[in-house]
């Protein structure tokens, strides 16, 4: 296990970290809607959006992006397409080569359930993204 995050859970601060932080701090846990990043978090609602756990104020709601859909939308984009269109213009063992960081974010690939989690979820094997777009491990098409 990591020092930082705690992989079993996904958990980035556990509750005793919370005595390290300085009072009136604010933990926003922008991962809620998949379980929260933090081990004092639980989802909250719009018209109820906080709590204290120790001094320290969480803000924990649920669809955050929600609230503001158009600037939410527009900062998606922008981070976004730059790698649809790598995908589209080099196909994903191109894009792959081109930014190795979009391998751990391809779930099916030629067919092939590449990613662990979706794999369990759908009961089928998983299959490395190397073996699945036959790329060797200089990056290059078999």
């Amino acid at each position: 296990m990591d020092d930082l995050v705690d992989d079993e859970h996904g958990v980035v601060v556990r509750r005793e970290q919370l005595a390290l932080m300085k009072p009136g701090a604010v933990l926003v846990d922008v991962a809620i809607d998949q379980g929260g990043c933090f081990e004092t978090s639980r989802p909250t609602t719009h018209r109820d959006p906080t709590f204290e756990v120790e001094g320290i104020a969480h803000y924990c709601v649920a669809n955050m992006p929600g609230a503001v859909p158009i600037t939410s939308t527009q900062a998606l984009t922008n981070a976004t397409l730059p790698y649809a269109i790598a995908l589209a213009d080099e196909g994903v063992a191109g894009a792959i080569r081109r930014d190795p960081g979009l391998r751990p974010g391809v779930n099916v690939a030629a067919g092939a359930v590449t990613h662990p989690a979706v794999a369990e979820g759908v009961g089928m094997s998983c299959v490395p993204v190397e073996e699945a777009l036959e790329l060797q491990t200089t990056g290059r098409r078999a």
